[in-house]
């Protein structure tokens, strides 16, 4: 084996010590650790304020005006007609006002408010139990799933859905009662 001269030596040393860079060599990685770093920062926060909000939907129908191509009816329909007014419920079938208690027709409110807990509120019980009487008054009722529900502008939102629920399944056994709300305006 032949040894190699000093020369030869000084040359490998040099050649094999790292060289430190001039700046305007730099550039060969690019380091994104730090990037990353704000990115899964700003997701774990993203994540955690997220609220998440589970909603339910019911189909409704707008309010209609009533057009020249609607035909009349060839059997009786209740035309129930549900209006949320402060005092309570006025209810009005087959064109006219139910009387208080739901028994006959006449005027005032057929369902009043109720004091709940100390509270002034809206007695929706008492409207189920006035709407299922009201279907079950005669059999060509019984198919009948429309009710037009309408409210005075100040009326709470929580109000409504609530009058939406009480009007469409019956609180005794869960039967359908008028699942078909429309929206009407208020006159």
């Amino acid at each position: 084996m032949e040894r190699l001269s000093a020369q030869q030596r000084s040359k490998i040393r040099r050649l094999s010590e790292p060289k430190e860079l001039a700046p305007d060599e730099e550039g060969g990685e690019l380091n994104i650790v730090p990037f990353l770093d704000i990115i899964t920062n700003v997701l774990m926060f993203v994540l955690a304020t997220v609220s998440v909000t589970f909603t339910a939907t019911l189909d409704t129908f707008p309010p209609r005006a009533g057009g020249a191509g609607a035909r009349a009816p060839t059997t009786p329909t209740l035309g129930l007609t549900v209006i949320l007014v402060n005092e309570g419920f006025s209810v009005k079938a087959r064109g006219g006002n139910v009387a208080p208690g739901c028994d006959d027709v006449g005027p005032g409110l057929a369902v009043g408010k109720k004091t709940i807990d100390g509270v002034l509120d809206y007695d929706y019980a008492q409207l189920n139990s006035c709407v299922k009487k009201l279907k079950s008054a005669s059999d060509d009722f019984k198919t009948e799933t429309s009710v037009t529900i309408s409210a005075s502008p100040n009326i709470p939102y929580q109000a409504i859905i609530s009058t939406m629920d009480a009007v469409r399944t019956s609180n005794d056994n869960g039967e359908e009662l008028f699942p078909d709300v429309n929206f009407g305006l208020a006159r």
